[in-house]
């Protein structure tokens, strides 16, 4: 019996070892023969014991690695599109800064007098239609700033005032850009609001 023991503790302790390790020198393996022949079997059931429980806690180890891993890759991909999202954020202001500059440049070097008025064709940019919501009061003296109200009730608001089709349709998209989802050109000739294809043949050219 306890030589079967021995050979059992061998057969474990060779089995365990690394491949690295394994490899020992004829010295080595009298001391550890010597030491197997010391050890009991309630010795060598707690060393067996012990190494089924490491082995057992570093698969649990590596599977929780695994996961922090997996995780942390997640993570790195939010950040980066978080990034390009306040880069985009970040180049959207500074167009609608400069376009704010120009304007205000533009209306400085104006000469009095040279405001845009409504004869010929006009293009405004609408941003809302409301209904039982008045807001005519604001359209005195606000040149850019302006609306009507059709037959059924609603008032149709606009905001800006350009001769060039394509200077309104920029700032419909800077518009757009801020939130104003609902933006849209609308053309009027002579004061009167047209359908667009009235004076698409004056937008083309």
């Amino acid at each position: 019996m306890k030589n079967l023991v021995l050979i059992l503790a061998v057969i474990f302790c060779v089995s365990a070892v690394d491949v690295a390790t394994a490899q020992l020198t004829k010295k080595e393996k009298k001391e550890w023969k010597k030491k197997l022949k010391k050890t009991s079997p309630e010795q060598f059931k707690r060393m067996y014991d012990e190494n089924a429980s490491l082995k057992s806690e570093v698969s649990s180890i590596q599977g929780q690695l695994s996961s922090l891993e997996a995780a942390t890759g997640e993570k790195d991909a939010k950040i980066a599109e978080l990034t390009e999202q306040n880069r985009k954020m970040e180049a959207q202001v500074s167009a609608a800064r400069k376009a704010i500059a120009k304007a205000k440049e533009e209306a400085e070097a104006r000469p009095a007098g040279s405001a845009i008025g409504d004869d010929g064709v006009v293009f405004k940019v609408q941003i809302g239609a409301f209904r039982n919501k008045d807001l005519s009061k604001y359209f005195e003296n606000n040149e850019n700033f302006g609306g009507e109200t059709d037959a059924d009730g609603v008032q149709k608001i606009t905001l800006g005032k350009f001769r060039d089709y394509w200077e309104a349709d920029t700032f419909k998209k800077y518009l757009r850009e801020m939130g104003v989802n609902d933006a849209w050109i609308v053309p009027y000739k002579d004061g009167n609001r047209v359908a667009m294809k009235d004076v698409l043949e004056g937008v083309v050219q």
